[in-house]
């Protein structure tokens, strides 16, 4: 049948089960918007409050459902405006596919009115992307970006589209679109046997999951594999959920904010055995002195990530899932008592710990654990109180922690903590928040109102930019160079003002009855919950030290009692 490429973009759209779209219209994408509104009981459409806001919804939507997120945007700022959410997707393998429109073709590369070069700007931080210019391409062209989108690592790709594509007519005819198969090409036996024999010959094995293993779906392999190593595990930020966080096996997080087990643990093993990770800087400290005392075997679907931060002894590349199924057949049961009794001494000899008096950042997390345990989704700013959810939050499954860890992106929450919500709409959906870090995409309130997507947004609101704070407390002699934020903005009146339900809460005892509030709530809540300005994450690794170099506040309070007294 003949259709105008506005309409064979919707039909792709459907091909695909694409059944929400976040965005903002514009003169570019008149057509599309325009289709749109005549397949909205197919496609339902999120009107964000800014772009960026559409990108991180997509974004959020993709990491708590696992399907392909997708955002639509105009040409000019438009466009540029979906940036910053794209490259949060592309550093944390999001898969998401942003679809924006650009001048006709006869005006490219005159300048014109909001043209600009999306796909040249975009390059680095994209899997692929497009620029149709003809017709004939629109169909295959939106096929293949779904298809790059979520094989292999996913990632975002974007897709401009020239307005006069949006008006032509061409012929189209449904495609029944395969699923996704997962890598298993790459792995190879002589690998898989290789891993095993480095398994079975370990004495002290740590295992390390990764955000890989959440993209996966690989939390039920991977304890089974935990098992058979007699192992225990360790997470980065992206691989919370993978494994679960009360099991007695997990010693928590991995790194710079990671637990004194974790880190004494990776250190001091013999065998690192790597699920899904990419050894991020914020995870291996000095990469030179980072699990030197073992060997390292990688397992990972990207062989671009092999030997590229970390040098590894072995590694065997393809689906995580698949590969952790094939070593749980062939690996025999492991015994490592004396190992995994000195592990667990250490968790119990250093346990994550606050000031029990005021109201804390951890307090607050450690009540919504309580109250909604391991059926909500947490999404999160970027700074401190992203690293208190991380720390506090027990995960249980995967999915349910999205968060940028990549690029780090504050104002990347509550764009997310939509998206999540209406991708699961049954699953309580928190957004932890700081203060500078709600002011940068504070807007979005609105659009969560207007819906009635019932998020909660807790802001932790310290008046100050937190986690540079902390550094500049520790590092540079407590000259805090524009991190107090003593603005006059009252954030329950703002929220109120947007359309959402606002509270302010000072005292531990006022957490648990708001929180419940909050929770049968039809619309969105905003919860400002005060804290001190000089609460700080602990413990903490010092940049370019050793991770085995953690240290807390009781080791740092004695470490200036030693120097005074010496």
């Amino acid at each position: 049948m003949t259709l105008t490429g506005s309409q064979i973009l919707v039909e792709c759209l459907k091909e695909q089960g694409v059944d929400t779209i976040f965005g903002y219209p514009g003169g570019q994408v008149l057509n599309i918007y325009d289709e749109l509104y005549r397949h909205q009981d197919e496609i339902r459409h999120i009107l964000t409050s800014h772009e960026q806001g559409a990108s991180h919804a997509a974004d959020g939507y993709a990491r708590a459902t696992g399907k392909v997120g997708v955002c639509l945007a105009t040409s000019g700022p438009g466009a540029t405006n979906l940036v910053t959410g794209i490259a949060t997707a592309y550093m944390d393998s999001v898969p998401m596919v942003a679809i924006t429109g650009n001048v006709p073709v006869p005006l490219l590369g005159k300048d014109s009115f909001q043209e600009v070069d999306i796909a040249g700007i975009t390059m680095p931080i994209t899997k692929h992307n497009f620029i149709v210019k003809d017709i004939a391409k629109l169909a295959d062209t939106i096929r293949k970006a779904f298809r790059i989108a979520q094989t292999g690592r996913p990632g975002p790709v974007l897709v401009d589209i020239t307005k006069d594509v949006t008006a032509a007519t061409y012929e189209y005819e449904k495609v029944e679109i395969p699923p996704v198969k997962r890598v298993t090409e790459t792995i190879q036996e002589d690998d898989v046997l290789r891993a095993v024999a480095m398994i079975e010959a370990a004495d002290k094995p740590m295992i390390f999951v990764g955000g890989g293993a959440v993209i996966a779906g690989a939390d039920k392999e991977l304890k089974i594999f935990a098992d058979l190593v007699d192992a225990p595990v360790c997470d980065s930020l992206m691989g919370k959920g993978a494994f679960s966080g009360e099991d007695e096996r997990y010693t928590g997080m991995l790194g710079m904010h990671g637990t004194k087990t974790s880190n004494y643990s990776v250190s001091e093993c013999d065998l690192l055995i790597t699920v899904g990770a990419r050894f991020s800087d914020r995870v291996t400290g000095n990469a030179k002195k980072f699990a030197n005392k073992a060997k390292v075997l990688q397992i990972d679907v990207d062989p671009a990530e092999i030997n590229k931060n970390v040098v590894v002894n072995h590694k065997v590349i393809g689906d995580v899932k698949e590969i952790l199924a094939i070593l749980n057949k062939k690996i025999t049961p492991c015994h490592h008592e004396e190992w995994m009794k000195k592990v667990m001494e250490q968790k119990e000899q250093f346990p994550l710990t606050y000031h029990p008096e005021g109201l804390s950042g951890p307090y607050i997390i450690e009540e919504i654990y309580k109250l909604v345990g391991k059926d909500a989704i947490i999404t999160t700013e970027v700074g401190q109180h992203q690293m208190w959810a991380a720390q506090y939050f027990k995960y249980t499954k995967p999915r349910t922690l999205l968060t940028s860890g990549g690029l780090g992106t504050m104002g990347y929450g509550l764009g997310a903590s939509i998206g999540a919500k209406v991708g699961m709409p049954d699953k309580p959906v928190f957004n932890i928040a700081g203060d500078g870090c709600f002011r940068m995409n504070m807007n979005e309130i609105a659009t969560a109102a207007r819906y009635e997507i019932p998020i909660i947004e807790v802001v932790f609101n310290n008046h100050v930019l937190g986690m540079v704070r902390q550094w500049q407390t520790l590092f540079y002699g407590k000259r805090y160079s524009h991190t107090i934020l003593n603005d006059k903005t009252d954030f329950v009146k703002l929220a109120e003002a947007m359309g959402a339900r606002a509270y302010r809460i000072t005292k531990k005892e006022e957490v648990e009855p708001v929180l419940k509030e909050a929770l049968t709530s039809k619309v969105p809540v905003l919860i400002e919950c005060i804290i001190d300005s000089d609460d700080k994450v602990w413990p903490m690794v010092a940049p370019g030290a050793a991770i085995a170099e953690v240290f807390s506040e009781e080791d740092l309070k004695q470490k200036e009692e030693n120097g005074k007294t010496e």
